[in-house]
């Protein structure tokens, strides 16, 4: 009777209201239900990209055991047995145990099995069906891997052998270069977050769905290539199909692709846009439009190489407010710097709340980040400007109110013998005091001075004794405090 009324409650909660509700499903396990399964249905409503169940049981004292599977309308979708209280399957990576794939809308069943239950005891379960509709993806990582605001270090554009990586065999022939060789080298690196961006492809997120937990110092966060015949396009933090076939009846305008990674909630950036394109390299140079403020950042850095600096500039000069980032494009999971672009360098140096996709990627929308284009462990450019009770630092907008002055904080690190420089509208307006080689460890403040209203742009970067760039920032904006973007 309690096995029936165990049931009977399942049974109820399937027939509540609102097709597309979360579901907790609820039932009693008692003695006679030793070595046998149980088989509890729940309605998966249209539309959902993604299905999540957390599991307890009450009785573990006891030695209980129930133990978890999974069959959607037309196939057993996996089984963790005891091992996993908590799995997700979506279309395009599951929790390994479990398989990837359509979602199709019906009748899904949690397998339950009972390898022990002792004549006299009782385990009462709950499952929590939790349904993801708009395909925005939270990442893998459960919970932020640090806490708190830092500066946290990462790699953006990465390659393995779910697209073009190679690596060495053991014979020493050139392979495809399994992913998890990539992600050792970025811990090695010293990383604290990386996005994997093969061409065109989802394949790898099972793999990174898989590897997550063993790299739970570094981040994982899911990228795509979107190569097409006008440009390159790094797309981060879904795992929701895109289309990339720009020009074709899927996508007859780039303004469709980003539609798609607008409703999954990603980012997208340009690619390499300052290098040629042609037979040696289809589509690498940008020709698609520009425009589009959907587009939220531009690889200025890419391999070390400034390629994208001209052209991220000139969208600055339009008015447009795109953050710099840098990615190695990394293509064999090397960190041999003579092998370049080496895994990590450049590095983009992020200020984010801790260390989740939702913060890394909020943070690079924000602009709060640079570019250290050596991949360092420890170097810092850290811009602050000030107009009376108003700050902003990188990225951010200053709003100065009339008659006030303007002075800028620049704090760094490792960075002894280079020396500061300025680019945008306002560098000519800027003053140092202690011009001269920088030391290993200190802040300077500059001001800006001249005529208001001060209204434009102000990009504080670092370039090494002979000129070369060192750490690329992001601008800070100013405009008058009566004035609205």
């Amino acid at each position: 009777m309690r096995r029936r009324a165990g049931l009977a409650a399942a049974f109820a909660l399937l027939a509540a209201p609102a097709a597309a509700q979360d579901l907790t499903l609820t039932g009693v396990m008692i003695g006679a239900d030793h070595q046998t399964y149980r088989e509890v249905p729940f309605r998966v409503p249209a539309g959902v990209t993604a299905v999540t169940v957390e599991f307890a049981y009450t009785g573990r004292e006891q030695k209980s055991v129930i133990e978890l599977g999974l069959r959607d309308p037309q196939r057993f979708r996996g089984w963790s047995g005891g091992n996993k209280a908590r799995f997700t399957v979506s279309e395009t990576w599951a929790t390994p145990s479990y398989l990837p794939g359509p979602l199709p809308a019906g009748t899904w069943r949690l397998i339950l099995g009972v390898p022990n239950l002792r004549k006299d005891a009782r385990a009462e379960y709950t499952a929590k069906v939790t349904f993801e509709r708009n395909g925005r993806f939270q990442g893998f990582a459960e919970a932020p891997l640090t806490t708190g605001p830092a500066w946290y270090r990462g790699d953006l554009h990465l390659h393995t052998a779910h697209s073009d990586g190679s690596c060495a065999a053991q014979s020493g022939k050139r392979a495809p270069c399994p992913l998890y060789r990539t992600l050792e080298a970025a811990a090695a690196r010293g990383l604290d977050f990386v996005a994997v961006t093969e061409h065109n492809t989802s394949s790898h997120h099972q793999a990174l769905a898989e590897l997550q937990p063993a790299f739970d110092r570094l981040l994982l966060i899911p990228g795509r290539e979107i190569t097409t015949f006008q440009g390159h396009a790094n797309v981060f933090g879904t795992t929701a199909p895109l289309d990339f076939q720009l020009g074709g009846p899927r996508a007859p305008t780039l303004g469709r692709i980003l539609d798609q990674a607008e409703a999954a909630g990603a980012l997208v950036s340009i690619n390499h846009p300052g290098l040629p394109s042609g037979e040696a390299c289809m589509g690498c140079g940008w020709t698609a439009p520009t425009g589009d403020r959907r587009i939220a950042a531009v690889e200025a850095i890419n391999g070390g190489n400034a390629v994208g600096l001209a052209f991220w500039e000139a969208r600055l000069n339009e008015g447009r407010r795109v953050t710099a980032i840098g990615g190695s494009d990394n293509h064999d999971a090397t960190l041999d710097p003579a092998r370049a672009p080496a895994v990590g360098v450049p590095t983009t140096v992020v200020h984010a709340e801790n260390l989740s996709q939702a913060a890394i990627l909020d943070a690079l929308r924000a602009g709060h980040a640079f570019v250290d284009l050596a991949g360092s462990r420890d170097r810092l450019l850290d811009v602050t400007a000030r107009a009376g009770s108003a700050s902003a630092r990188m990225g951010d907008v200053l709003r100065i109110p009339a008659g006030e002055r303007v002075s800028v904080e620049v704090r760094l690190k490792g960075v002894e013998t280079g020396r500061l420089a300025y680019a945008g509208p306002l560098a000519a307006r800027i003053r140092e005091a202690g011009v001269g080689p920088l030391s290993a460890d200190e802040t300077r403040t500059l001001t800006l001075v001249g005529e208001q209203p001060l209204s434009g742009w102000l990009r504080i970067d670092v370039r090494g004794p002979d000129g070369r760039l060192w750490l690329l920032g992001n601008p800070i904006y100013l405009e008058p405090a009566t004035s609205r973007p």
